[in-house]
């Protein structure tokens, strides 16, 4: 016979699992020791090991008092649910993955974009544009002094190396012109 401690340890529960699973009217001790104490034979053993095998593949407690207590049909139903559940939880599992799926490969997209794109054809943009050198250093300025992270960025964006990053954000800091 087992009392509430080995039946918990042996099972890997907590004591307060196995009272409440009695509790519940799953688990019922075999007897009480002289002191009150419960005690569980192999008969309780074999079904808190089918309580924790119904556990383990996510039955409510409900459903495992029904199993533990129903016919052969009340069995077969509880289960055939349970599997209809999981493959409903598979199903939004996997579509849960395409999305994330998609959502990688659209920043890889977006991260073979920004390769693609340089410091070289930016200035192109904005000569084209007709920004002048002057119109340039001035946009510079202004977007450092309103957003310097986003700025830093933006230069690293355009693959910029980062020791002209850095100077190109301390004269955008500055009055004078780059030289």
């Amino acid at each position: 016979m087992l009392n509430v401690s080995q039946m918990a340890q042996r099972f890997g529960l907590s004591r307060t699992a196995i009272l409440y699973y009695e509790s519940m009217g799953l688990l019922k001790p075999a007897h009480r020791s002289a002191a009150k104490y419960r005690l569980y034979g192999e008969k309780e053993v074999e079904t808190l090991r089918q309580i924790c095998l119904y556990r383990s593949v996510g039955l409510s407690l409900r459903d495992i008092g029904r199993l533990l207590s129903g016919s052969e049909d009340a069995i077969v139903a509880v289960l055939h649910r349970r599997l209809a559940e999981l493959e409903a939880e598979i199903d939004e599992l996997r579509r849960h993955q395409q999305a994330i799926v998609k959502l990688l490969q659209s920043r890889k997209s977006l991260s073979r974009r920004t390769r693609n794109m340089t410091k070289d054809k930016w200035v192109a943009i904005m000569k084209a544009a007709g920004l002048s050198e002057e119109d340039m250093h001035r946009w510079h300025r202004e977007f450092e002094r309103a957003a310097p992270d986003d700025h830093e960025e933006f230069l690293k964006y355009l693959q910029i190396a980062p020791e002209q990053i850095r100077s190109i954000r301390e004269w955008s800091r500055s009055e004078r012109e780059p030289h």
